[in-house]
């Protein structure tokens, strides 16, 4: 028995090779999983749940729903690029949304998996934009706008973003390591998956004595991949 994670994966129009990954992964490497978590970032952006007469967004949801029916466990998370991805879209999918963080027993160990971006407490700007992203009455006057003004409202913000990470250097949008040990210290010290960094790696961190992994997730811009954890513990694999 395994469980697979991914995310970040970005998916849209743009890189069709990424989404023939993608498609490929879930047709031929998930199903041999009992469960798969996608800890956010399905989407490059997401601008609603009404949007699935998008082709590529139909497409990814008959994947997942395809994957659920052979009895693979499906479990979604929002991240920054599709914080919108709701009820709706999880239940086309036949997935479970799981709130950040989610507290785990994989194989007997204890595991928070998290999209990872509370965690770069650092970028102040950022944290600004995630809790105006994050706020109901926000995203209510954003959803009441005609899906063609979502997405070039979408496509702006995007820019905009892109511009922002230019000006900053590459440690104020890393995690702050004060910020994962107080993370791992509150939830009783237990391995932590997550994304967001786009810094794939395997860390090992010493707290209170006590000592934990920390596994980073790849992006998908160049080259699919995704966590592989089983009772005899985790390996990162790429496509």
């Amino acid at each position: 028995m395994h469980t697979l994670f991914i995310s970040d994966l970005h998916l849209c129009a743009d890189r069709p090779h990424i989404n023939q990954q993608f498609f490929d992964f879930i047709a031929h490497t998930a199903p041999h999983a009992e469960a798969l978590y996608i800890l956010g970032d399905l989407f490059e952006y997401w601008i609603g749940d009404d949007d699935l007469a998008d082709p590529l967004n139909a497409a990814v949801a008959d994947a997942l729903s395809a994957l659920t029916a052979k009895g693979i466990r499906l479990r979604l998370m929002q991240g920054n690029r599709d914080v919108l991805i709701g009820q709706a879209f999880a239940q086309r999918c036949h997935a479970e949304l799981i709130a950040e963080p989610a507290v785990l027993d994989l194989y007997g160990t204890l595991t928070l998996a998290m999209h990872g971006d509370t965690l770069c407490t650092d970028d102040a700007d950022y944290q600004k934009f995630r809790t105006y992203a994050r706020n109901p009455d926000n995203q209510t006057r954003f959803l009441a706008q005609p899906l063609a003004a979502r997405h070039e409202q979408m496509l702006g913000m995007r820019a905009e973003s892109e511009h922002g990470k230019q000006l900053k250097s590459e440690e104020i949008m890393d995690v702050a390591p004060a910020a994962v040990e107080k993370v791992l210290r509150e939830f009783g010290y237990p391995r932590l998956i997550h994304g967001h960094t786009h810094r794939p790696a395997h860390h090992v961190h010493t707290v209170d004595g006590h000592v934990c992994e920390r596994w980073v997730l790849n992006d998908w811009y160049q080259r699919g991949g995704y966590l592989h954890c089983s009772r005899n513990g985790c390996s990162a694999r790429l496509l």
